[in-house]
């Protein structure tokens, strides 16, 4: 027995069931969609961080490369940047430029200032960082972060110099609450276009967008803000040493609006926006209390 399959050959003719080798396809087409994505998002940080190109042409460019990387044909990635593009900044330029607009009537108003300076004052010095970060959460609502953050850096700049402090321990806080609101709240743009990309409702996005954002503005604002404050000493610069705001304090305590009005309206979109996503959820998609709420919501009109 121990010689039975000594001169047994073990060719593939013995056994056609198993020992024939098998043909595999080198990659999955769902392999080549992800390598794609992954070569795209690269491409796209390489060609706006290495090579400072804009990031609308950086786009469109990656667009295209990805789209001959999975298999389309010229025309169809053509008509599907027409269309993607096309689609979104419908939605979102209505909101955007709206938006653009009363942050703008906000800025000459005096109104950013006058929220800004009121939740200091209620909060007071010693917690100056959450009122810094609760103004960014707030004034980002309908500003742009980077046009916020010019309208509101005096403070900073203006708390540091009467405290002594680092700029850090206010600049942090102040920043995690502008890029929170810009990140994870509508109506500025970035959640929009996503919402509208994944056909998410507008209400839910405002509501998990604030559970997420909130603790995370608590941790990287004020908590981080005191930890690396403590440790870099950032002084402020020469150059910024008489930067003050375009309204003096006197002329927001008398020209300026009042903080309760500047807060209601600040909030009144998004408040028009849950209590829409709150009756369809309540009344039906088809109801007339729905289809109230909906034509009030200017993001739903979409």
């Amino acid at each position: 027995m121990k010689h039975a399959f000594h001169n047994t050959p073990l060719g593939s003719d013995h056994f056609p069931g198993h020992c024939q080798p098998q043909e595999f396809a080198i990659m999955s087409p769902d392999s080549t969609l992800v390598l794609a994505a992954l070569g795209g998002i690269l491409l796209l940080l390489y060609l706006v961080m290495r090579l400072r190109l804009h990031a609308f042409v950086a786009l469109l460019v990656v667009s295209l490369g990805v789209g001959l990387a999975t298999g389309m044909q010229p025309e169809a990635i053509i008509d599907s940047v027409t269309n993607g593009m096309g689609n979104t900044l419908g939605f979102v330029a209505t909101v955007v430029g709206l938006g653009a607009m009363f942050g703008k009537m906000l800025e000459v108003s005096g109104g950013v200032d006058r929220m800004a300076n009121t939740l200091l004052g209620r909060f007071g010095t010693s917690r100056s960082q959450w009122a810094l970060a609760l103004t960014g959460f707030l004034v980002a609502i309908p500003v742009f972060l980077d046009v916020a953050f010019i309208i509101l850096v005096p403070l900073v700049y203006a708390l540091a110099r009467r405290s002594g402090r680092s700029l850090l321990y206010y600049g942090i806080p102040l920043l995690a609450g502008l890029a929170v609101t810009h990140s994870f709240i509508p109506p500025t743009p970035g959640p929009i276009a996503v919402a509208k990309l994944i056909g998410a409702d507008l209400g839910y996005v405002i509501l998990f967008g604030a559970l997420c954002g909130l603790p995370a503005m608590i941790v990287a604002g004020p908590i981080f803000g005191r930890f690396i404050a403590a440790r870099i000493d950032a002084k402020i610069p020469e150059y910024m040493e008489n930067t003050g705001s375009a309204m003096s304090d006197e002329d927001i305590e008398t020209r300026a609006p009042g903080f309760g009005l500047i807060l209601s309206i600040v909030l009144l979109p998004l408040a028009l926006i849950v209590l829409n996503t709150v009756s369809g959820a309540i009344f039906g998609e088809d109801s007339h209390w729905s289809a109230g709420w909906a034509f009030s919501a200017i993001p739903s009109w979409h």
